[in-house]
C-alpha cells in the first residue's frame, strides 16, 4: 500500500511539475524542452520513489524478511542507476540541440554530437550498473581500452576524414549547394557534405567524391560566399586609331541595354568599361564589368554580350585589330 500511494503521489506531483514547465515557456527551445527530456524518466522516478518509501515502510514495521529485503535493496540501486543515466543522456542530448541551433550548427554535426553524448552516458552507466551487480569491470575496461586502440589505429585514414568532415560541418567554409573549386582541379555544385566524403557535381554533370581530409587541406575558392552575386569581366580590344570615349560609352550602351534580356545579368551595380589594361602591342585593351546572378551565369552572358558588341562596333566602323591574321598571311604569300 505505501508503494502504491508514493508512487501515485510521484506520478501527481509530476504530472504539476510538468504541466508548469510547458506554460512557463512556449518556445521549443526554453524549459519546454527540458520538459520534454525529462518526461520519459520522470515515470521510472515515481517508481523508484515508490520502492524505495515501500521498503523503508517495511522495514519500520518490520514486514519485510531479511530474504526480501537484499533483493529489493539491489532492484531499487539498480533502478536508481537506470533513471539517473536515461536522465543525464537526455539532458545532455537537450543540451548540444540547444547549443547547435544557437551556433547555426547543421543538423549532421548536432545528431552526432548527441549520439556521442548518449553513447558516453550509457557506457558509464552501464559500468556503474555491472559494478553494483558484483560484477568485476577492471577486465573489461582493459579489454576495452586495447581494443579500441586498436580499432583507431586500423581505422587510422577513417577517422582523420570523419574528424575533417565535422571541422567542414562545424566551420562551414562550404555549404550544400554551393559553387566551389576544390583541391586545384575540382569545381562545381556541392551535392552533399558526408562523414567520410564530399560529392561534388562538376558542370560535366558528374559527380566527383573527395576525401573530407583532402578537401580540409586543400584551397577552397566558394563562389557562392559571401553570395552568389558576381562580378563578370570581358576584355575587348580595339584599333588604335579608335576614339576611346566612344568605345567606352558604346561598351556601357550594350551591356546597360542587355539587362533583363540576357539571363543572369544584373542591372545593379551598374555596368562600368575602363581602359585597363591599356595598352597593348597592337590594340587599345578595355575592360567592361558587369554583374552577374552567380557564377554559372556568366557564360551565357559572356556569350551574348561579346555578339552584342561585335555587332555594334562593326556597326559604328570602330576596327578591332586583325594584326595577327595579317602576318599570317603574309608570311603564306612570302612561302609561296
Amino acid at each position: 500500500m505505501a508503494l502504491v500511494a508514493a508512487t501515485l503521489f510521484s506520478l501527481l506531483l509530476r504530472g504539476l511539475l510538468l504541466s508548469a514547465l510547458g506554460r512557463w515557456s512556449g518556445s521549443p527551445n526554453g524549459w519546454s524542452s527540458l520538459a520534454q527530456a525529462i518526461r520519459l524518466p520522470s515515470i521510472l522516478w515515481s517508481a523508484v520513489f515508490g520502492l524505495w518509501v515501500g521498503i523503508v515502510v517495511a522495514n519500520e514495521t518490520e514486514r519485510l524478511s531479511s530474504r526480501l529485503s537484499q533483493p529489493l535493496s539491489l532492484i531499487l540501486e539498480v533502478a536508481v542507476i537506470l533513471s539517473v543515466t536515461i536522465t543525464i543522456a537526455n539532458v545532455l542530448s537537450t543540451l548540444i540541440q540547444r547549443v547547435s541551433e544557437r551556433k547555426a550548427l547543421g543538423r549532421p554535426i548536432a545528431g552526432l554530437g548527441q549520439s556521442v553524448a548518449r553513447g558516453i552516458v550509457y557506457c558509464v552507466g552501464l559500468l556503474v550498473l555491472l559494478a553494483a551487480l558484483g560484477i568485476e569491470i577492471t577486465p573489461i575496461l582493459t579489454a576495452l581500452g586495447v581494443g579500441g586502440l586498436a580499432v583507431a589505429l586500423a581505422l587510422q585514414d577513417t577517422l582523420s576524414n570523419l574528424f575533417a568532415g565535422i571541422h567542414l560541418l562545424a566551420d562551414k567554409p562550404i555549404r550544400v549547394g554551393d559553387y566551389v573549386k576544390l583541391a586545384d582541379t575540382v569545381e562545381g555544385h556541392v551535392e552533399d557534405i558526408g562523414w567520410r566524403s564530399t560529392r561534388v557535381r562538376m558542370l560535366q554533370n558528374v559527380v566527383v567524391t573527395i576525401p573530407n581530409k583532402r578537401v580540409a587541406e586543400s584551397i577552397i575558392t566558394n563562389y557562392d560566399m559571401p553570395e552568389p552575386r558576381l562580378a563578370l569581366l570581358i576584355r575587348v580590344g580595339v584599333d588604335y586609331g579608335a576614339d576611346p570615349d566612344l568605345v567606352e560609352r558604346l561598351l556601357v550602351e550594350e551591356a546597360s541595354r542587355a539587362v533583363g534580356e540576357v539571363p543572369g545579368l544584373l542591372a545593379e551595380p551598374a555596368p562600368t568599361a575602363r581602359l585597363i589594361p591599356g595598352f597593348g602591342d597592337f590594340s587599345l585593351e578595355f575592360t567592361l564589368v558587369c554583374q552577374v546572378k552567380s557564377f554559372t551565369d556568366q557564360f551565357v552572358v559572356q556569350h551574348e554580350l561579346r555578339k552584342r558588341i561585335l555587332r555594334r562596333l562593326a556597326a559604328e566602323g570602330v576596327q578591332i585589330p586583325v594584326r595577327a591574321a595579317e602576318l599570317r598571311r603574309a608570311g603564306g604569300d612570302r612561302s609561296a
